[in-house]
């Protein structure tokens, strides 16, 4: 398996999701996806305090972090793998964070010593914040975002006051690198600036949504990542099972993250990305696999390792036979045929969801 550097850490250049364990993924299977990971290869695992999701609850917060902690120790596998995991902003799932404290200055240094408690370690190699406190257009409220919310001079304030917590946290070894997720252009810049008011940890990664469907990151966000050598950690390649090609003609099978979606828009849902343009666009991906001989989840994993910026897709799974597929295709590489009939099909069907 090939590495990556973020910031000084290396890592592989695919990423195990895990935010199914403990409530699609039960701790057996959760258990056997993570010894494929390993005879894989893929020894960087992504988790968050609030998972897992599908939906959020308070009785849940914390137990994939649990399971985590739980192999890592049956195993003594902890030296060979590289943990990311994520603090809860305010609001949304993260209500069910610590009471609902957010990451602010005095809360920060709780949840990191609460993700280290599950996981049983005694130090995070990416520390990451899930979403900004001053409001997102990540989780598909792009369509009604109104960015005049936070003034920005409160917003340098919170964050020099983070980064000012994150910079002990650090120094005592529990934090090694830091990242962002579900952040825009301007928050990158605006916390690699205040990383530079205080001494913090500057980030050296954004966990963003980022698939052949949702390609929100390709203009300046893309530029970012590629001239100040910060790594996406593309979450959701296969556009939550969408490119797939299991909702097809409406499906909605019966073990399927639809099925049990109740966190948006209603059970089948997908968190407001099934939509009549999605269809559409799901029914060319598949053609386009078709015509071009490869399997469509295999295809959308290769177009994200290949983007000309940094970027490291974020593979999850249900079942360990799931995981197995994905892992399948990672010698996939596509040719620039394949990559130009892609952009093809993103003119076509920009922004479908």
């Amino acid at each position: 398996m090939d590495t990556r550097d973020l910031g000084g850490l290396t890592v592989t250049e695919i990423c195990l999701g895990t935010m199914t364990f403990g409530h699609d993924t039960d701790r057996a299977a959760a258990f056997a996806q993570m010894d494929r990971a390993l005879d894989a290869g893929i020894t960087f695992w992504d988790t968050a305090e609030m998972y897992p999701v599908n939906p959020a609850t308070a009785e849940a917060y914390g137990l994939t972090e649990t399971i985590i902690g739980e192999y890592l120790a049956s195993r003594g596998a902890r030296g060979r793998v590289q943990i990311a995991t994520k603090a809860s902003g305010k609001g949304g799932g993260g209500r069910f964070s610590r009471g609902n404290a957010g990451f602010g200055a005095d809360a920060v240094a709780q949840a990191v010593d609460g993700s280290l408690r599950r996981l049983g370690t005694d130090r995070i190699d990416l520390y990451q914040l899930h979403w900004p406190e001053r409001g997102s257009y990540a989780f598909r409220q792009n369509w009604r975002f109104d960015p005049r919310g936070t003034p920005a001079a409160r917003v340098r304030d919170h964050m020099d006051g983070v980064l000012t917590s994150l910079r002990d946290l650090v120094a005592a070894g529990k934090v090694g690198r830091f990242g962002l997720s579900n952040e825009t252009a301007w928050g990158m810049m605006q916390w690699m600036a205040a990383a530079e008011r205080t001494g913090g940890p500057a980030p050296v990664s954004i966990q963003n949504e980022y698939s052949a469907l949702c390609r929100l990151y390709d203009t300046d966000l893309a530029e970012l990542g590629e001239k100040e050598g910060i790594t996406l950690l593309a979450y959701s390649p296969l556009a939550a099972g969408l490119l797939s090609g299991k909702y097809a003609g409406g499906a909605t099978p019966a073990s399927s993250r639809a099925a049990g979606d109740v966190t948006h828009g209603g059970p089948g849902d997908l968190g407001g990305r099934r939509t009549a343009n999605a269809a559409a666009a799901v029914d060319a991906w598949l053609r386009l696999a078709g015509e071009l001989g490869h399997d469509p989840v295999q295809m959308a994993i290769a177009f994200v390792r290949q983007r000309p910026f940094p970027a490291i897709p974020i593979i999850g799974a249900t079942t360990p036979a799931q995981l197995d597929h994905l892992i399948a295709g990672l010698t996939l590489r596509l040719d620039r045929g394949a990559l130009a009939a892609i952009d093809r099909f993103h003119r076509d069907h920009p922004l479908p969801y």
